[in-house]
């Protein structure tokens, strides 16, 4: 390999890491600085590696480089596929990092995408080596405590409205770091398991794909935030940990049984009703069921301004759907709302800015497919308990 020594007048945020005969030269970006964007250019180009590595899967890079990549996202067949929560989370995450973006005049992953760009105008391989974003996401949410979840939920929601300017130390300590690993560090304090799946378990991730990739000199385009366990984690050899730490872990057999224990206790409650009490009796119980599911999950729908068949849906699914486990209310009304006011590619393309108002997730028609998501089912939900609870103070 000649050397080039000469012309690495690097700054601290580049990293050489040596092994055996490879070299693997690390940058270190902030995802909304451009300072990181002219730096990663600097480097290909300079280095005219074997291979170039970034920090992103397929999903996310599509993301990030095709211009009308919504034309090719089938949302029905996202809701059908119960994905809607991961696509929700998704967006808040990506709405918080574009605000940090726009005070710094740089969107997020811009030096992503650059370095994709600068590897293919000198024609290098180029190589995604982060873990899927949704595996990612799913392994964070299973670990995490019903507790803690309400509580990541409400920090990304107040983050979302939060106008408080940033002050310029703190855009200046941003400029310096991953944006995304801050958040969650931010979060580690109080969150250890949720820092375990979204830093650690991808700087070992990363690194071992990144010594996968084929060439004695490899660039690797990866956030601040992940350097140090990058670094850690090449030095080691992890590769058998892989297959786990790419795995989304199963629902626990717990919740199983506690998700068809509900139904099975209403059912049974009123079979032993009609058996003691007679026909009429449970009849009335069954219509009580009924009202107590379908009026709380209409009010849900009538809440987010849905659709009147959104609306009907929700009063005829949520007496059904709550007493199975297999799907909920607020898919049924989802679905049904994507179906008869679908989204156009513009509320698309703006829904970054639009859920980042009050007002603006009842008039994005994206935003508004998940209030008929999320506000029909919690109704559901509240119906569920007091219906059941009804129901099994009448058997006694």
């Amino acid at each position: 390999m000649p050397s080039i020594d000469l012309n690495r007048d690097y700054p601290s945020d580049v990293h050489i890491v040596r092994l055996g005969d490879r070299e693997l030269i690390l940058v270190g970006t902030a995802h909304i600085s451009q300072k990181s964007v002219n730096l990663v250019r600097q480097v290909i180009e300079n280095e005219m590696p074997d291979c170039v590595c970034v920090e992103l899967d397929t999903k996310r890079y599509e993301a990030l480089s095709k211009k009308r990549r919504w034309e090719s996202l089938d949302l029905k067949e996202l809701i059908r596929k119960k994905q809607l929560s991961t696509l929700l989370v998704n967006l808040m995450l990506a709405s918080f990092q574009k605000k940090l973006g726009k005070q710094m005049g740089v969107l997020p992953g811009t030096e992503l995408l650059e370095a994709t760009r600068a590897a293919e105008e000198n024609d290098i391989p180029i190589a995604l080596c982060d873990r899927d974003v949704r595996v990612t996401l799913r392994r964070a949410w299973h670990i995490t405590s019903l507790y803690r979840k309400g509580y990541l939920l409400a920090n990304l929601l107040i983050g979302l409205f939060d106008r408080t300017e940033i002050t310029e130390e703190k855009l200046n300590e941003l400029k310096k770091t991953d944006v995304l690993s801050e958040l969650m560090l931010e979060f580690g304090h109080a969150l250890p398991e949720l820092k375990q799946v979204l830093i650690d378990e991808r700087d070992t991730f990363l690194a071992e794909k990144i010594k996968a990739v084929e060439g004695k000199r490899v660039v690797a385009v990866i956030g601040a935030g992940h350097v140090d366990g990058i670094k850690r984690a090449l030095q080691e050899e992890k590769h058998a940990q892989l297959d786990e730490i790419n795995t989304i872990p199963p629902v626990s057999p717990i919740w199983k049984v506690f998700g068809w224990s509900v139904p099975a206790v209403i059912l049974a409650s009123l079979g032993a009703i009609a058996w003691e009490k007679g026909s009429k009796v449970a009849g009335e119980n069954i219509l009580y069921w009924i009202m107590a599911n379908g009026i709380p999950s209409s009010i849900g729908a009538m809440l987010a301004l849905a659709h009147p068949l959104t609306i009907i849906a929700a009063f005829v699914a949520a007496p059904i759907t709550s007493l199975t486990p297999v799907i909920g209310a607020g898919y049924v009304t989802a679905f049904i709302q994507a179906f008869v006011r679908p989204p156009v590619v513009m509320e698309f393309e703006t829904v970054l800015e639009d859920m980042s108002t009050l007002t603006g997730w009842w008039k994005n028609r994206l935003l508004k497919i998940f209030l008929a998501f999320l506000l029909p089912g919690v109704g559901s939900m509240i119906g569920t308990w007091i219906g059941g609870y009804k129901i099994i103070s009448n058997l006694f």
